[in-house]
């Protein structure tokens, strides 16, 4: 392990299907005052709502509510979160649904108490959290993110077409979260595709990067090869509760900082889609998927081990007679197979960008990457790649 660091993960998983089981123990841990917070209408389809109402009804709280969170949560949405914790006197704030739910938690927990503007502070100038985040609590509906135990937040300024994400420290993490599979199983396949790109593209940031020979790498590939294998048994049967809590926990592992440890990492994909979702708010699973091929493509011949070690060692590439670009290259195309297999989008027009986004979009992405540094100029003839 070639860089020094501290690991330290606060936040407590309950997990499996008896999970929701612990939701009254966690209750009692704070006051009587809960933002309940959710997306659209997915958990009072499932039941979900009216279960968790249910409990918290029965632990004497007394609930506020802010539904519609959207998939890409607007900083309004954070703001007016924060006005309803202050007025409110809130204790918990309880993010029932997927990781923008969870994000949008995080942020009102962080914004709420702060003096001047949350946005500037936080997302643009990154300045420390100055004032006391209130407790956040979730219970998970859609894999992907990670958010159930990190301190993660991604938000869009829709007023500034900004989409940028903030990792808060440790006590902006869930103290609890609860991770049931079968909440998963009502998740329409486009999303559900959409979060396991994402947790894969998490991997991919952290793996690509550095020559040293690192135990993390090898948790990475042991993590992809858990969650391709995974993937494709729940491809055809959603209902399948081995491989959902598999791909389930692929997803927290992929970013609760384990598998970030002692690593450069990357995450220039991850900022070329931020942006391409502030502009179309498509999902952000495809988005990244569609960016990765091209991104990976334009940078593999710098990092070039890693490459072929992620051609062979997560998808078996066989290297007899061929050169190490050839290696390379073949995993890169087994990754696309990966994506086409989900049934993925393949171009950037499928995800709402026009042509005249894509200088915009280019430009507005921070120059940056990992074995390769990107220029604008870079970006946007990657983007043209995807269009």
């Amino acid at each position: 392990m070639k860089y020094d660091f501290t690991f330290y993960n606060p936040t407590r998983i309950h997990f499996g299907k008896e999970s929701m089981s612990k939701l009254v123990r966690e209750l009692e841990n704070f006051g009587d005052n809960v933002l309940l917070l959710y997306g659209k209408n997915a958990i009072k389809r499932i039941g979900l709502y009216d279960t968790v109402v249910k409990t918290l009804k029965q632990c004497g709280k007394n609930i506020t509510e802010l539904g519609g969170i959207k998939p890409n949560p607007s900083y309004a949405q954070v703001l007016e979160g924060a006005r309803l914790v202050r007025e409110n006197n809130i204790d918990l704030i309880l993010a029932v649904g997927g990781g923008s739910v969870i994000d949008c938690a995080k942020a009102i927990s962080v914004s709420a108490y702060t003096e001047g503007d949350p946005w500037q502070k936080y997302w643009v100038d990154f300045k420390p959290l100055d004032s006391k985040a209130v407790p956040v609590g979730s219970i998970l509906t859609m894999v992907g993110t990670g958010s159930e135990m990190n301190g993660g937040s991604v938000i869009t300024n829709e007023e500034v077409t900004v989409k940028e994400g903030r990792v808060f420290p440790p006590e902006v993490y869930p103290k609890f979260s609860i991770l049931n599979p079968e909440f998963t199983y009502s998740v329409p396949k486009l999303q559900m595709v959409s979060g396991i790109f994402d947790i894969m593209s998490h991997l991919c940031e952290q793996y690509f990067s550095g020559d040293d020979d690192n135990t993390t790498d090898y948790l990475i590939e042991a993590v992809m090869k858990s969650l391709i294998n995974s993937s494709r048994v729940a491809i055809e049967k959603p209902e399948d509760y081995e491989a959902r809590s598999n791909i389930m926990w692929c997803a927290t592992v992929a970013l609760n900082t384990i598998t970030g440890l002692s690593k450069t990492q990357d995450w220039e994909v991850h900022g070329i889609e931020h942006q391409l979702g502030a502009y179309t708010d498509c999902p952000h699973g495809l988005g990244l998927s569609v960016i990765s091929m091209p991104y990976y493509r334009h940078i593999y011949k710098y990092g070039i081990h890693k490459f072929v070690r992620f051609a062979t060692n997560v998808w078996g590439v066989e290297t007899g007679g061929k050169t190490d670009d050839e290696i390379a290259l073949q995993g890169i195309a087994q990754l696309e197979a990966f994506s086409k297999e989900l049934g993925i989008p393949t171009t950037l027009r499928e995800l709402g960008c026009t042509e005249d986004m894509l200088r915009k979009i280019a430009d507005s992405v921070e120059e940056g990457g990992g074995y390769k540094k990107l220029t604008h100029e870079d970006i946007y003839n990657i983007l043209k790649e995807c269009y």
